[in-house]
C-alpha cells in the first residue's frame, strides 16, 4: 500500500502534521470499513460518522476517500463500482435502493480520478455511469428514476417508476448545484454552468448554461 501526499510549499510543518494526523486516523477508520466491503484495492480514507451500509456490494480501486458525515448505500443489483482516486465529499448521500428493501435499484460506476463535492446526492435507482477525470461540485443532483404519472384515475405513487439512466463521460465539470435527471447523457470535455437543470443530452465539448434565470424587469 503505497500512501503519497504532496505539500504545496506554501503550507507550514504544524500544518503538514496536522494533515497527515487527520489523514491517519481516515486511514485506521478505512482499515476497519474494508474489511466487511466486497473489494478495496489499495489506501482507503473513511472520515467520521461515515454511514456505509450493505458492504459487501461496494468495490473500490486506491486512494478512494469517503468524508466525513457521508452516506453510502451499497444495497442494489450491480453494486457500487469506485475507481482509482476518487473521493465522495462531505455529506453526500449514494442512494440506489429504499433503506427496507422495497426496491432494489441498479447502482453505480465511477471513473479513476473523479469525485462528487459536499452535500450530492446520487439517486442511482437507475444505472449512474460517471467517467474519468470528472469533477461534480457541491450540493448536486442525479436523479436516475422518474415516476410515471399519466393515468389521472390512480395515485401517481402506485404508477411505479422508469429508470433509463445517466451517462456522464470523462474529464466533465459539473458546477454546483447542478440537477440532472433521468435519461440524459452527457459526453466527453462537457462544462456545465453552476445552477443548470439538465434535462437532455449533452454533446461532446459543450459549454452548457441554463437559462432560466432572465431579466423580468428594470430597477
Amino acid at each position: 500500500m503505497k500512501v503519497e501526499m504532496k505539500f504545496n510549499k506554501n503550507i507550514s510543518f504544524r500544518d503538514r502534521a496536522l494533515i497527515l494526523l487527520y489523514a491517519a486516523v481516515k486511514m485506521l477508520r478505512g482499515c476497519w470499513k474494508r474489511l466487511f466491503m466486497a473489494h478495496v484495492e489499495g489506501l482507503f480514507l473513511v472520515g467520521k460518522n461515515v454511514t456505509i451500509s450493505h458492504a459487501a456490494h461496494i468495490y473500490c480501486g486506491k486512494n478512494v476517500k469517503f468524508e466525513d458525515y457521508s452516506e453510502i448505500h451499497g444495497l442494489c443489483r450491480h453494486g457500487l463500482h469506485f475507481g482509482n482516486n476518487v473521493t465522495i465529499g462531505r455529506n453526500v448521500m449514494i442512494r440506489p435502493s429504499s433503506y427496507y428493501g422495497g426496491d432494489i435499484g441498479y447502482g453505480l460506476e465511477m471513473g479513476d480520478n473523479s469525485s462528487i463535492g459536499p452535500h450530492g446526492f446520487i439517486g442511482c435507482s437507475g444505472k449512474i455511469r460517471i467517467g474519468c477525470n470528472v469533477m461534480i461540485g457541491p450540493k448536486c443532483s442525479l436523479f436516475a428514476e422518474n415516476h410515471v404519472f399519466g393515468d389521472r384515475n390512480k395515485t401517481i405513487k402506485s404508477q411505479g417508476v422508469k429508470q433509463k439512466g445517466i451517462s456522464i463521460g470523462d474529464d466533465c465539470w459539473i458546477g454546483s448545484n447542478v440537477i440532472i435527471l433521468d435519461g440524459v447523457t452527457i459526453g466527453n470535455h462537457v462544462v456545465i454552468g453552476a445552477g443548470s437543470l439538465v434535462t437532455r443530452d449533452i454533446p461532446d465539448g459543450v459549454i452548457y448554461l441554463d437559462k432560466r434565470n432572465k431579466n423580468i424587469r428594470e430597477r
